[in-house]
């Protein structure tokens, strides 16, 4: 088959990719940003989810498409990026130009477990949306509902290893329940989907709803206890927050850059995220694997997934650092004390304020700049230049301070080894 795929470029995207390529499929896919292939059987065309909600648009890039497969999606908007562009508007604009078409014969829509009638969240609205309106055409289609989908190279399963491998973890208020899915057992459960073909409706029309689930449902708590077992860690204390304060728990992580976890993320943890595995089982032709056995080099991914919450500690304490030694030395500390330790440099008196307050400035901004830059490569080693630059300078200036009792020069090793581990291992 001729298949359009959108989203490609994402986790569950490249993996389907990968999979329909492997079974014999032409597939065109559908982003921002186009690429070349040497493969015959892939191809590439633009296309933008935040301005392509015209149904026109869409219907001239389907001429000799069989099959479209939808995975565009978020999960926290950003600028353009809204769930009412991403998950409704311009899905359904590609939608009704399917039900146009002459040459699609079948649609697949990736959508959500809990985009139902009791959806709240604006998330799971606008998935529901979307959902709704395609089964409402008269088109052949699966609407796809995963619960959580784990994959070694997913956003979300790297921060459920990170918190499994924390010293403790949380439980925000109630009891969630999850039924986690590899991200192997979904692609080949969509896979299947095309050799287990809907009967056409009487009016045209036919939609079956698909969740898609793991073996087992688990409290959330209890699957970050499985991933930290398939880790080999030992048990993992959790601290019950109650409902009000789990609630504002997340409405300030939700503040955090990058961060997972909001008060609508907690709502969609609330929500009931498990099935029956029937289906699942059925589509791929064998049960589908258990949590125990998604992790395979529990070495590798331990140390992975406690580099997730230390190289933050670590970035914290040194942001830390600079800040604390900004106010230090601006006027914590006498100024008189500061000013003396520069003429002792060598810095004439006329340049003494000037160079205090000029070094505590810049420790400001690399405090800061530390906290809230999303790229920090060039700040690691610009942090690296400054803390040895004034290393040396200490050390030929004011050499009794090499030979201090409290050692202030010679503590700066460390932090010139942990801002080249920072270097090296942030890939921002």
């Amino acid at each position: 088959m001729r298949i359009l795929l959108t989203g490609a470029s994402g986790f569950v995207g490249q993996h389907l990719l990968q999979a329909l390529l492997t079974e014999g499929h032409h597939v065109v896919c559908a982003g921002r940003h186009p690429e070349q292939s040497d493969d015959p059987r892939l191809s590439y065309i633009h296309a933008d989810f935040t301005n392509d909600n015209n149904k026109s648009t869409w219907l001239s890039r389907l001429s000799g498409i069989d099959a479209v497969i939808n995975t565009v999606g978020i999960v926290r908007e950003s600028g353009r990026q809204t769930f009412a562009r991403l998950h409704k508007e311009t899905p359904r604009a590609l939608f009704a130009a399917c039900a146009e078409s002459h040459d699609v014969q079948m649609v697949i829509q990736l959508s959500a477990l809990g985009a139902d009638g009791e959806a709240v969240t604006p998330y799971h609205l606008s998935r529901r949306e979307a959902d709704d309106y395609l089964a409402s055409l008269p088109l052949r289609s699966y609407i796809v509902q995963p619960s959580l989908v784990y994959g070694r190279d997913g956003t979300s399963a790297r921060a459920m290893r990170t918190l499994a491998s924390m010293p403790f973890t949380l439980q925000f208020g109630s009891e969630q329940r999850v039924q986690p899915i590899h991200v192997d057992d979904l692609v080949a459960a969509i896979l299947g989907l095309f050799k287990h073909r809907l009967p056409m409706a009487p009016d045209g029309g036919a939609t079956m709803r698909v969740p898609l689930v793991g073996p087992q449902a688990m409290s959330f708590t209890a699957y970050l206890a499985s991933l930290r077992r398939a880790m080999a860690m030992g048990r993992q204390p959790v601290l019950h927050l109650p409902a009000p304060v789990a609630r504002l728990a997340a409405s300030f992580a939700g503040l955090l850059p990058g961060s997972l976890l909001d008060r609508n993320a907690l709502t969609m943890l609330d929500h009931d995220n498990s099935a029956d595995v029937t289906l699942t089982a059925n589509l791929i032709g064998h049960p589908p694997r258990p949590v125990s056995e998604f992790i395979q080099d529990a070495e590798c991914e331990r140390a992975r997934a406690k580099l997730g919450w230390l190289l933050p500690v670590l970035r914290y304490a040194i942001a830390a650092f600079w800040i604390a030694t900004a106010i230090v030395a601006a006027g914590l500390a006498p100024i008189e004390n500061s000013l003396a330790l520069l003429a002792r440099a060598g810095v004439p008196p006329e340049l003494q304020l000037p160079a205090l307050y000029g070094a505590a400035g810049l420790d400001l901004l690399l405090g800061v700049g530390t906290l809230l830059l999303a790229r920090r490569r060039w700040l690691w080693l610009g942090q690296l230049g400054v803390v040895a630059v004034c290393s040396v300078a200490i050390a030929l200036l004011l050499p009794e301070y090499l030979l201090h009792p409290f050692g202030p020069v010679v503590k700066n090793l460390p932090l010139l080894a942990a801002l080249w581990l920072l270097y090296h291992l942030d890939d921002k």
